[in-house]
Parts: C-alpha cells; structure tokens; sequence
C-alpha cells in the first residue's frame, strides 16, 4: 500500500506564503521549459518574463526557498527545478482518484501531464453501473460503491472531483472520511470541507464569465475613443411653478 497519505509537503512549516506557494508551479513550468533545451542558468528577469511576475516578486519568492542566484550569473535551472519540485511535495509520488468520469473526467484522466509532475492517477471512479469495468485512458472506470475501498488500498490523498454539482458535495463527504486531505473540485459548486483539508477550485464557467467582463469594458473603451462625447443639452430651471404630467416640478423649461 502507498504511503503519500503520511507525507506532506514542508511549505507550511517553513511559514511560505500562501501567495508564494501559488506562484512556485508558474516558476516551475517556465525553469522546466528551460530545461528541456539544456538551458544551464538563468537571470531573475528571464525568469520572471517567462512565469508572469515581476523580477523582484520572485527574487523575493526564491528567498524563501533559501535561493539567491549568484550576481552575474543567475539561477543555476537544474538546482531550482529540484529545490521547487522539492517543495511542492513533487518528488515522490502522489496517487490520485478522479470521481464522475463523465466528458471532463475522462478528459482528466487522458491527461498526459500527471506523470510528469509527479502525479498517478490510481483510480477512475463513476456512479453509473454502466460505466463500471470501461477502460479510460487504459484504466478500468470502478463503481462509486468501492470508493472507501479504493482510497484505502491506495494510499489516495488527493481527489479529483468532476462529477455534477448535485453529487459533489456528498462525494466530497465520502473522500474526506476516507481518509482524503486534498480535493480539487472542477464541479460547479462550493465544498463544505472540515479543517485539515485544503480545497483547490476551478470553474471554467466563471473565468469565461470574467474575461467576458473584461471584452465587454475593452469594447465600451474602444467605443468611447472612437466617438466623441457629444455635449448634453443644457438644462435650465424650472420657472413659474409649472408641473410635469407626473407631478414632478419639470427639470426643463419648454422651448
């Protein structure tokens, strides 16, 4: 039996914020892209250009990590790639169960990138009796009914949750008394977790929502500079204690 369950990564008790632990996998994407092309070292602004930041935000982020770059030379790619992958908790391995394999799900478990980062996916896990013995992505889909079992025989402790928002919760219930202490919830609903275990959310929904709020202001800007504000009217006070039909004092006279 796997033991991940046990071992939990240092960065609370190395008192890392929890702005600084967010932007460790940007960090990490960019310094492993670098490796890849046999890049040896590499500048705080490269590096920062390359996750997003700005340069002093990850000098201070990597002094957390005990990290400072030599001057002249810059960050040594292979040494930040462990020392991050360290810290995240990355260089062992972490089982992971996916609940509700339906379109997302199974698009979850075809993802190449859980191996690679330091993630299996131990088990795929659906309520449908239908589904139970389906192959996704060469894993045979469990029933729902075997959940405890499978946490258990597993080690699991991080689950994957895609089921509808009407099942969520009471699957999130289910994983947490089985022993889970991680949950990363792409259905579209709020978890009630007790303390102890960390929720990680992702709405598609909601960021399509938000960019669509910003199109929407960049179009009213694009608007506003190309048409000239045209000049209200004038208004000129009501005289001679006339009312409008309403019985409201007229807020401008009649021509």
């Amino acid at each position: 039996m796997a033991t991940g369950r046990n071992h939990r990564p240092a960065t609370r008790s190395r008192g890392i914020p929890e702005a600084t632990v967010a932007r460790l996998p940007l960090y990490l994407r960019a310094l492993t892209a670098l490796s890849e092309r046999s890049v040896p070292t590499v500048s705080s602004e490269e590096l920062a250009a390359a996750a997003g930041v700005n340069s002093a935000k990850l000098r201070k982020d990597f002094s957390y990590l005990g990290s400072y770059g030599t001057r002249g030379v810059g960050y040594d790619v292979e040494y930040l790639v462990y020392q991050i992958s360290r810290e995240l908790g990355l260089t062992q391995d972490w089982p992971v169960v996916i609940v509700g394999i339906g379109n997302l799900g199974a698009a979850l478990a075809n993802y190449g990138g859980f191996a690679s980062r330091g993630f299996r996916v131990a088990a795929l896990i659906d309520a449908d009796p239908a589904m139970a013995g389906t192959p996704v992505a060469g894993i045979p889909v469990q029933h729902a009914d075997e959940l405890e079992k499978i946490v258990g025989d597993n080690g699991v402790s991080i689950g994957v949750i895609s089921t509808p928002a009407g099942a969520a919760q009471q699957v999130c219930d289910r994983l947490v008394a089985a022993g889970v202490t991680s949950i990363l919830n792409f259905a579209p609903t709020v978890l009630s977790v007790p303390d102890g275990v960390d929720v990680r959310k992702v709405d598609l929904s909601i960021e399509l929502q938000i960019l669509a709020f910003h199109e929407q202001r960049k179009a009213g800007e694009d608007a506003t500079e190309s048409s000239p504000d045209q000049a209200a009217p004038p208004v000129r006070a009501a005289v001679g204690g006339r009312k409008g039909p309403d019985g409201d004092m007229p807020a401008v006279m009649p021509a």
